[in-house]
């Protein structure tokens, strides 16, 4: 919550990191009433260069509206994670290939979630997207943190919505109703979902929530809050679908709609799922076909994701019960 600059003075003061009104502006009325100007480290870090090498230097990188260079954190399904420092305006496809160097395990790559828990999700359609505040925000989400958190075809979206809502609601003062109650009934319509309670109409209904939390929400948490869902409806509708209508997680993610079975054909008996599973459901000797005992499995995909030739397929668990 402190992240909001009001609240970040009053916690200083002493008092509940609440947001101000947006019309009591810092520089009249800031920390302890007086004027102030709050600027993030990251800022201050660039002033010594720019004073020593002058503001042309600085504003030869980068695009014409977002000059200069950003921090990233670069983490996720990517081969190399870390910080990184770039001009403004370099693409998703190069901070992701040829900095990053790919996706783990050579898989798809499936989206990149920036700018913190408030951003939303670009897809691979937009790889060479220009990395700058403007483009960002056209397309969704923001520059915020400078987080980047890489995604791959085993990722489902409905579920990445949910865990960002979580975490926001965590974050939320509480201040507000349009945030405080928005966030936690975003959760229960995100919650159904996942687990095979979805209705029709509820996408709707989390599109209408959404415009009520930032049409009302008193500071830019509640505001941007509803980016990561309304990020993965634009560019993976179909995904929020299928949960609906299917009863299916097509990247075999959520528990409660996803049953697991091995390929005997293909199983070459390598052990790493038995390994993995939690539970024991997975039954077979080294070198041998294994199988899945379904009445034991708890769908964590634990032997899906540790398989190292694909030999384990996801389902919709509504196919196991018409069986």
């Amino acid at each position: 919550m402190c992240g909001e600059s009001s609240a970040l003075m009053r916690s200083i003061e002493g008092k509940v990191g609440e947001p101000r009104a947006k019309y009591v502006h810092a520089t009249d009325r800031g920390l302890f009433d007086l004027p102030t100007v709050l600027n993030n480290v990251e800022t201050w870090s660039h002033v010594g260069a720019i004073l020593q090498k002058g503001a042309e230097w600085f504003a030869a990188m980068g695009t014409k509206r977002s000059k200069g260079a950003k921090a990233f954190s670069l983490v996720g399904k990517v081969r190399n994670t870390g910080l990184i420092e770039l001009p403004m305006g370099t693409s998703l496809r190069r901070i992701i290939y040829d900095i990053g160097g790919g996706i783990q395990g050579d898989r798809p790559f499936k989206a990149v979630q920036t700018g913190g828990p408030s951003g939303g999700v670009i897809p691979e359609s937009l790889l060479d997207l220009p990395v700058d505040y403007e483009e960002l925000v056209k397309n969704g989400s923001m520059m915020g943190s400078g987080g980047m958190i890489v995604m791959d075809d085993r990722t489902c979206m409905v579920d990445v919505a949910r865990y960002f809502i979580n975490f926001l609601i965590e974050e939320s003062c509480g201040k507000c109703v349009p945030c405080r109650e928005g966030l936690k009934q975003m959760r229960i319509l995100l919650d159904g979902l996942c687990s095979g309670k979805g209705q029709e109409g509820d996408i709707k209904r989390i599109e209408r929530l959404a415009a009520g939390m930032k049409l009302g929400s008193l500071c830019d948490l509640g505001r941007s809050a509803t980016n990561p869902v309304l990020s993965t409806l634009k560019h993976f509708r179909s995904e929020y679908e299928a949960h609906i209508r299917d009863k299916a997680c097509p990247a075999g993610v959520c528990r409660d709609l996803t049953a697991f079975e091995i390929l005997p054909e293909a199983c070459d008996g390598c052990h790493l799922c038995v390994k993995a599973c939690p539970v024991d459901a997975i039954e077979g000797r080294p070198k041998k076909t294994h199988a899945i005992d379904q009445d034991k499995c708890i769908s964590c995909g634990e032997c899906f994701n540790v398989c190292p030739i694909d030999a384990i397929r996801h389902f919709p668990k509504t196919e196991q019960e018409v069986a």
